[in-house]
């Protein structure tokens, strides 16, 4: 075991592509989602103590929850208890950047943060294929956050295959005032699709697949042609993301954080996840910093954050 403390970095995501199959007996949906690893990051520092204890800083600390509930602190137990520890003793603090609650995993990031985290400052030494699955009972994103860079996500995207992504990608990300519950996105999905006489079980609705232009688009690192096909129409209403129209239907005002992204000068705009972040793809770091001041200038978000991708997953810090 460490004496000292230890810190993992762990990046957010954005959802270039989230295909959504439709409802399954268990409540769950099937997925075809690419995730991109974004440079924004949260920091996880981990440090002995008597027991498990749990402390935020940073934007947005006071929305994160510090009791049992915490992914974080789920992560440390599950980690103990898979190696047989009598009780997670460790401090967490949690450096937060990554919105809270806005459809980035930022929740799932500081889980797979704690996991890294925890497992050099006690000396467990687990195995990786051994983390991804204590990160993929925590949560469908969780392993993702371990891995970062590009990957496709099946089942409920927890099963992960990397892709390959040929340059930099410039971002900027709209981060709106409150959060939306994914559960409800997803029951918005739903509705959605019901009311539109398409149904919304699996027996109504194909399979998802992840877009071959979107794939070779990252692959090429042709913002050009991601922007297509991030635009490309679908279940998402003219977008790659299948939940953009149940997170519009909720939060109808995101739709002019989209016009004004788009408005002023991204080659593409789509609501990251289940939202309310808004993501903006552009063509390079000048561009970004233009549409993140217009977008900060537009009073359609709190805040706009331009960044880059991909970045690394969790990542142990000198």
């Amino acid at each position: 075991m460490t004496d000292g403390s230890v810190t993992v970095r762990v990046p957010a995501k954005v959802n270039v592509q989230l295909a959504v199959g439709g409802l399954r007996p268990d409540g769950f949906h099937g997925l075809a989602n690419v995730f991109l690893a974004v440079g924004l990051h949260d920091e996880v520092t981990a440090t002995p103590a008597d027991s498990l204890r749990l402390t935020v800083g940073g934007p947005d600390a006071a929305a994160v929850p510090l009791d049992g509930t915490n992914l974080a602190a789920r992560a440390a137990r599950a980690l103990a208890a898979h190696h047989g520890l009598a009780a997670p003793g460790v401090h967490l603090h949690l450096a937060k950047d990554i919105p809270v609650a806005g459809g980035m995993a930022g929740g799932s990031a500081d889980a797979a943060g704690a996991l890294v985290a925890c497992d050099a400052l006690w000396g467990t030494r687990t195995p990786r294929a051994e983390l991804l699955a204590l990160c993929a009972e925590l949560g469908s994103d969780v392993p993702f956050s371990l891995l970062g860079e590009a990957a496709l996500g099946r089942g409920r995207g927890e099963l992960l295959t990397p892709l390959p992504v040929g340059g930099t990608f410039h971002w900027v990300f709209a981060v709106a005032d409150g959060g939306l519950s994914t559960p409800e996105v997803y029951r918005e999905c739903d509705r959605l699709r019901a009311a539109a006489g398409t149904g919304a079980t699996v027996d109504a609705v194909p399979e998802p697949e992840p877009s071959p232009a979107l794939l070779a688009a990252l692959r090429d690192g042709d913002s050009a042609a991601l922007a297509a096909a991030l635009s490309s129409a679908g279940a998402g209403g003219g977008s790659s993301n299948d939940l953009q129209a149940a997170a519009l239907s909720l939060r109808p005002s995101l739709a002019d954080t989209l016009k004004a992204g788009t408005a002023a000068g991204a080659l593409a705009g789509l609501v990251s996840g289940s939202g309310p972040t808004c993501a903006f793809l552009t063509g390079g770091a000048a561009e970004a910093e233009a549409v993140a001041a217009a977008l900060a200038e537009s009073g359609t978000c709190r805040t706009a954050r331009p960044t880059t991708s991909p970045a690394p997953g969790a990542t142990l810090l000198p």
